[in-house]
């Protein structure tokens, strides 16, 4: 079973449209009418059932959909050691476009720690459905992602003073996290990663800038804090990344294409392969790709997740012979652009179109990469 190696030749981001029933739990038990026991036993049922699903569709790695969780990311941070959870003021509201996201977020109010972290338990529940055609992996936020979402908090008067005490710090957590996750069999763990996207983007680098931020010394500073939790994972750890630019109830909040950092995460990231934004004009040509070190992989997110339209499995043939002219065929994957549902809330698509979606990179994966 741990010899199968995400990614795969059509693949997910990891999560997934939220049943109406969990919906409904996970409204019951923020008031109070059901406890946490009885919210895990709804999501349980429906992890299961899709499972049963992704088995189905065909794909070799499978994921709980993250319907555990209400965000990609602060549902993580929030389980390590010296954070918590914090509402945002209005002036801290993040801003997509066309949409607000909700006012939640994180604040530093330790020493940070990865021990004894809640996704392990999400992790061993999604890892008994694993057989001989397909293996679990787990979805976390990157480092960096961190770092981005408190960076105003560092230096300030706060827990953390030096930048570089954070970055070990939240590097040796990382590092706890990946060996404990390891020892329960995990041998697939993607890192999502926001921050790219924000510095190919240049109304998100003139906030960084009016911050006093240095746009050359970010990009540094990022691939910096990635690559050193990411030293510290055991040997036999696969580790990938998806690169996003923001995926909120269909909206985004990054634009632009890769050039302007692939010499930085392309190039020198210690990821085995990427998971990559290209559904719509945003995301830019292919050309950034020849940075990519030979042998590894890339996961062409050619197909949208925000919007219910199939997409033209010609045209995606198309874009997949566009691409292979910087980076070997053989070393290509096809997805979706980025998870169907990437907080609690979802995209403005259909569970019907989300599995439609999928059954369209199988066809396009098996006639063109298989």
């Amino acid at each position: 079973m741990t010899k199968i190696l995400a990614p795969s030749k059509y693949d997910v981001v990891g999560s997934f449209l939220r049943p109406v029933e969990l919906k409904i739990a996970r409204e019951k038990f923020k008031k109070g009418e059901i406890d946490s026991k009885e919210l895990k036993e709804v999501e349980d049922r429906e992890i299961e059932k899709l499972v049963k699903k992704e088995k189905e569709a065909g794909l070799k790695i499978i994921s709980d959909g993250e319907f555990r969780r209400s965000w990609w990311h602060y549902d993580f941070f929030w389980g390590l050691e010296g954070i918590e959870k914090y509402i945002l003021k209005e002036d801290e509201l993040i801003h997509f476009h066309g949409e607000t996201l909700r006012p939640e977020g994180v604040k530093i109010v330790g020493k940070i720690g990865g021990k004894n972290h809640p996704f392990l338990e999400h992790y061993k529940f999604i890892k008994k459905f694993e057989d001989e055609n397909t293996v679990a992996k787990q979805t976390i936020p990157s480092p960096a992602q961190l770092l981005r979402t408190v960076y105003k908090q560092i230096g300030s008067g706060e827990v953390y003073q030096d930048e570089n005490k954070f970055i070990e710090d939240v590097a040796g957590a990382y590092g706890e996290f990946f060996h404990e996750i390891y020892e329960l069999g995990c041998r697939n763990l993607q890192i999502d990663d926001c921050t790219w996207g924000a510095l190919v983007d240049e109304d998100a680098t003139k906030i960084y800038e009016s911050d006093g931020k240095n746009i050359e010394d970010l990009k540094k500073i990022y691939l910096e804090i990635n690559n050193r939790a990411i030293e510290k994972a055991p040997d036999g750890l696969n580790i990938t990344t998806h690169i996003c630019k923001g995926n909120y109830k269909s909206s985004y909040h990054f634009k632009g294409a890769y050039d302007a950092v692939a010499d930085y995460v392309f190039a020198k990231e210690k990821v085995s392969a990427f998971y990559l934004e290209y559904d719509d004009e945003r995301s830019g040509d292919f050309k950034a790709l020849s940075k990519i070190p030979e042998g590894k992989k890339v996961v062409l997110g050619i197909i949208t997740s925000k919007r219910p339209e199939l997409e033209d499995k010609e045209k995606l043939k198309e874009r997949i012979k566009e691409a292979s002219q910087y980076i070997s065929l053989e070393n290509i994957c096809i997805s979706p652009q980025c998870g169907f549902s990437s907080t609690e809330e979802g995209n403005t698509l259909t569970e019907e179109d989300q599995w439609k979606k999928i059954a369209l990179l199988k066809e396009v994966a098996e006639e063109v990469l298989e």
